[in-house]
């Protein structure tokens, strides 16, 4: 990835709450035709290992779990707030006209050695904490025992776990940084003027990410 010095993040603790509020990743791996992306939700362990684990599970069926490279590391792709940007919300357009449109993102690109784990109690535990995770805050939490255990024990069996050691967790924050203050300003009024969740939190962003 690309990464100006303005817009590089390496702060581990930013990073990592990317990671846990947009959870699920663009998983990029080698295989035998070639590069495939899988797209899964992820849970991560920061405590697991020098830089993180990434743990997930994919369908039987899904050949990823036996067409991977195990020579080239793994990317999971994670994708934060995204907006574009109008030129028309810089003040000094209006004083020279030199401005042109934009987008603004947060990503984050972890890498690493892919694992396959075939396991249905590893599985199962997985599968147990995504969901406890997903259903905080429902009115009636769904559980893994709501279900028939003969239920759930077929559907474990369709199951593959995966588990990526992070080698390296890479961080792009493109949040108007190289813009000076009136321009952030004009974008912050901007976006919470437009409004939406994808909007407020890029105006976030701006206010404390960006620097001239």
């Amino acid at each position: 990835m690309y990464i100006p010095s303005q817009f590089e993040e390496t702060r581990p603790e930013v990073l990592h709450t990317l990671l846990r509020a947009h959870p699920l990743g663009t998983l990029v791996t080698l295989g035998a035709s070639g590069l495939n992306a899988n797209h899964i939700p992820f849970e991560f362990d920061a405590q697991q290992g020098p830089h993180g684990t990434l743990r997930a599970h994919i369908a039987r069926a899904n050949p990823l779990w036996k067409d991977f490279s195990s020579e080239v590391e793994a990317l999971v792709v994670f994708q934060g707030a995204q907006s574009y940007i109008s030129p028309g919300w810089y003040p000094t357009k209006e004083e020279d006209g030199r401005a042109v449109p934009t987008y603004n993102y947060m990503v984050a690109h972890a890498y690493g050695p892919l694992r396959v784990i075939d396991d249905a109690e590893w599985i199962r535990a997985q599968v147990q904490r995504l969901s406890e995770r997903h259903e905080t805050g429902q009115a009636r939490p769904w559980k893994i025992t709501d279900a028939p255990a003969d239920y759930i024990d077929k559907l474990l069996k369709a199951l593959v776990g995966i588990e990526i050691p992070v080698t390296k967790l890479a961080g792009k924050w493109k949040v108007s940084q190289n813009q000076p203050a009136v321009n952030r300003e004009g974008v912050m009024r901007g976006l919470r003027e437009q409004g939406g969740d994808a909007a407020l939190a890029m105006a976030a962003a701006v206010a404390s990410h960006g620097k001239a």
